[in-house]
Formats: C-alpha cells, structure tokens, sequence
C-alpha cells in the first residue's frame, strides 16, 4: 500500500466518507455490462443454488437449483446459464474491423505486420467480488471437458449440448482476470476499492454493501448516523426481526441464519414433495403432491431471489459511480488489448480447437507469467501518467519528480555529425531516488522522451541531459525541448515497460523443465459441433 494510499484511509476514518484516490476511472466500462450474481451452497465449493443474471438492470433473469445435490437440476440450472450468458458473448463476434498484428515469418524468421480482423468490441462480464471471480473459474473448469449425449452415448451424465462450449467462455474469462488492467471480466468491490480508499480493512472492502456504504453514506457525519463507518456496520450486521441480514451479502456464500432458519427447511419440503410426486399411486394424490412441489419451488426461487437482488441493485449502483468518473486516457488502449483477447478466443473456438488444457506446458505458464509482469507494470506506468493523484504517490516514494524549468543550455554530441543533447535544469521539492547517470522519462505528445541524470546544480536544481525524440535535425524540433518556465513531471520508471526474452517453443522444452509435452500427457475430448460458434 502506497503512502498516499495509506493518507487516503485515515483521512477517512476522520472524515466518515471514503476518500477518492484517482481522479480518472482506470478501467474501461462497457456500454452494455453482463452483470452475474451467483449463489452457492455451503458446505460444496462450487455447487450452484441460484444466480441473477442479465444487460437489463430493470428485468435479470433468475436462475435456480432447488436441490443442489440434484446432478439434473444442476445441469438444468448451468443449460440456462448457457442460454442466457453464450447470445450475448457470441454477439461481439461478427462485427469486426480491420487491424495490424506482429507475427512471425515462417521462412524469414522476422517480424511482419499482418492484416487482420479485430472485433469492434467486446463482451464485459461484472461480478460483485473476487469470491464471484473464482466461482466463474471453477464453473468454467467443472464444464469446459463435460460430455454431451452425442460425444459419449454410454456416459451417465450427459451434459446439454451448449455447457462444455460455455465452459471454455468462462474459463477464458477467469484467465484474462488474472492479467493486471483487464476489464474483459471485473469483480465491482475491485473497481470501487481502486478509486476508492475507505476506513477499514481491504478485506472488509470485499463486503459490497460496506464498501458502498463508505463510498456513498445516507448522510453526513463523523460518528453519527450517517457517517460511513456507521453505515458500513450496519450492512454488514443489521437484521431483521426473523434474525436474518438486511444487506445479505452474496459474496456467493449465504450467511449461516439463513442456510438453517430459511433455506434448510425450504428444501427439506421440496424434497418432501418431489418424494411424494414420485410415489403417489393415482392422478389426483398425484396433482396435489405436485401443487406442493411447485409451491415449495416458488419458495426457494423467493429466497434465492432476496438474498441477490440486493446485491444485483448494488452491483448497478456501483456502475453509476463509476460512470461518473472521466475514464482515463490509457484506459482505451488496455481495452483493446481485451478485444483481441476475445477476437483470439472466438478464432480458437472457430476454428475447432480443443478446449483449454488442465494444466499448462511449461512454456505456455511461463509466457503467461511474463505477459502478466508485463502487463502489471504496464498498468502502473499507464495509471500515473493519467493521474495526477496516482502519480503524486509516485512522486511521494522518490519514484517519479516534478518542477519548473529553471534554465536550458544547448549542448551537442561530439561526433562527425553532431546531435543536439540539451542540458535542461528543473527546480523541485521532490526527493527521487536519481543514482548515477540514471535514465528518467517524460510524456512528449503520448511518446515517452528519455533524459539522463547529470548531477545537481549549485542551488541544487536537478540537470538532465534530452537524449530522443527531438528530430533529425542539427536543431531540435519545436516543443521538442522544454523551455524556461514549464512545469515538468518526470519518472524513474519506464512508461512503455520491455518483455523478457523470448522462449522455446513447446516441442522445444529443455529437460530442466519436463521436455516436450509427452504422450502421456491428458488429451483433451474431442471437438463435437457445439463446441464451435
């Protein structure tokens, strides 16, 4: 945690009101969100009891498990999964746009530009809390190798046909979540929290209706009422008369008062009832055992529905503030990233590719690491430069100064043909961590500029040395080189953050780390037509 980040959280424990630290909104925000409030049962990681999910904030669709230890009614419940989530993620794929991608020659060995399609746009799946994030994942993993009746006619649990295609949606999802600065799928306690810094405990930020209540108390005050924390206590303790929780959390466990005193015996009837249905001996015992039925159904669909529909009305309220916020300049371009994310997943898809493995080659979890480091400090880089708040953190811990131009003195290489390497003097109050001859960066027109740390001057102004991004002339281009008077930030950190060294291909895998994938490595099932699009 930064200091500023810290400054920020008691700043509001002595005002009441959470505190805002960034004055931009870092992550991209989709015109028309897929939000998902899932549900589980305890005591079974990953057993759905129910979810809403829907686009429209005003009509979500409910979906239920009234008896999750049912294996058909679990498969019923991930079918309407399917049915409602794979349309909408499958309505980004057609419209396209033209775009460059580096590739490999295969003859040369060299980069080339190719041209391809890039999808204009991108589905964006939002969840109340990172708790949501990781049932996704562990959805996406119970289905992606499920078989269908037509791949396997002898299996006793066949799937619905479009699960295992879903699957491997999820599973992508819950991939590109673990890349730094990705909005393919977000957690909302996340969003909220990064622009957010609240009184308590990042753990007790995973509590949606805590945070909101810190970010957006009813009133006003330190300790009264109103103030945050005391908003924030009462959402996460507050019960109604039956002792059950005003503000349920869905973080997707239920809360134990509701599992004993409403859930348990609700199931326990339909079960009942569902028993009945099946031994009854005539029509008419058996019509009223299956009123009973139905109507013990009802019941589960209502007390699913109110312990999410309060999280659903929170989830869309958490978008509002967030909307509010201008979104960041750098926040397009992390965007586009997650389109050709998705545009590489529907080609894979497309093109009958078999589903994501269980477990990476070696090659394949090393490039996924690294692409992620990169990507991390990609994203640190991207959010200072588009914030002044984040990089006042920056500057705060040495990383990055800033100040006014003080003098300019032109100086050049000493070659044949000699390059102009002004000598720019900055006066600041910062105290950056300069080592010798370091390298610091500044924005130049959306291209970083690099200087060379000189030394310090008599009044202890700061000296560098333009090294680029001046032209090819003997005489820098305007607005090239700053001038007296202009106020500067630079950072010690670069803005455009370099990849390692390029690995091996998989076939290429040294034996320090297993050797090529072998054949008795798990082969994945094979691809049934409603695997592809």
């Amino acid at each position: 945690m930064s200091l500023i980040h810290t400054l920020a959280r008691l700043e509001a424990v002595e005002s009441g009101r959470a505190q805002p630290l960034a004055t931009v909104r870092h992550r991209h925000l989709a015109a028309r969100p897929l939000v998902f409030v899932p549900l589980t049962t305890a005591g079974e990681a990953g057993a759905p009891l129910g979810a809403l999910v829907g686009a429209d904030r005003e009509r979500p669709r409910l979906l239920l498990v009234p008896q999750p230890r049912d294996r058909d009614l679990r498969f019923a419940f991930l079918s309407d999964l399917a049915e409602e989530l794979l349309p909408y993620v499958e309505s980004f794929a057609d419209e396209t746009e033209p775009a460059e991608r580096a590739e490999t020659d295969p003859e040369t060995g060299k980069r080339v530009k190719v041209e391809v399609e890039l999808c204009a746009d991108a589905p964006q799946l939002i969840v109340p809390s990172l708790a949501g994030i990781e049932f996704v994942r562990l959805l996406g993993r119970s289905m992606r190798f499920r078989r269908t009746a037509e791949q396997d006619p002898d299996t006793p649990y066949p799937a619905p046909p479009r699960v295992p295609l879903l699957g491997r949606w999820l599973t992508h999802f819950a991939e590109r979540a673990r890349v730094p600065g990705s909005a393919l799928i977000a957690a909302m306690t996340e969003l909220l929290s990064r622009h957010w810094a609240t009184g308590q405990s990042s753990l007790e930020d995973q509590h949606l209706g805590a945070l909101l209540a810190w970010i957006d108390p009813p009133g006003e005050g330190r300790d009264g009422e109103g103030s945050g924390a005391a908003a924030a206590l009462r959402a996460e303790t507050a019960r109604d008369e039956a002792g059950q929780l005003l503000c349920p959390p869905a973080g997707p466990a239920t809360d134990p008062a509701f599992d004993n005193k409403l859930l348990a015996p609700a199931i326990e009837r339909y079960d009942r009832a569902r028993s009945a249905v099946a031994a009854a001996e005539d029509g008419l015992a058996a019509d009223r055992h299956l009123a009973e039925l139905t109507a013990a159904e009802r019941e589960i669909a209502a007390l699913v529905e109110s312990r999410t529909r309060p999280t659903w009305d929170a989830v869309w309220r958490g978008l509002d503030l967030l909307a509010a916020l201008p979104e960041g300049e750098r926040a397009a371009e992390r965007w586009t990233r997650d389109r050709w994310s998705y545009t590489g997943h529907r080609d894979r898809v497309l093109a009958g590719e078999p589903p994501q493995p269980r477990l990476d080659d070696a090659v394949t979890a090393a490039n996924k690491l690294a692409t992620r480091e990169t990507a991390q400090a990609r994203l640190e880089a991207q959010e200072a430069l588009d914030d002044p708040l984040v990089m006042a953190g920056r500057r705060l811990s040495g990383e990055a100064f800033g100040g006014e131009v003080t003098e300019v003195v032109m100086a050049y290489t000493e070659s044949k043909r000699p390059s102009p390497r002004p000598l720019v003097t900055l006066r600041t109050d910062d105290s950056p961590h300069l080592a010798e001859r370091a390298k610091v960066y500044r924005s130049l027109a959306g291209k970083p500029q690099s200087a060379q740390f000189v030394g310090y001057d008599e009044e202890g102004g700061v000296v560098l040395r333009i090294l680029d991004k001046m032209g090819r002339g003997k005489e820098p281009e305007e607005g090239s080189v700053p001038v007296k008077g202009d106020r500067i930030t630079w950072t010690l950190f670069e803005h455009t953050p370099r990849g390692g060294p390029s690995l091996p291909e998989p076939e290429d895998t040294p034996w320090t780390h297993g050797g090529p994938p072998g054949e008795g490595a798990q082969a994945p099932d094979p691809v049934t037509p409603e695997d592809v699009l």
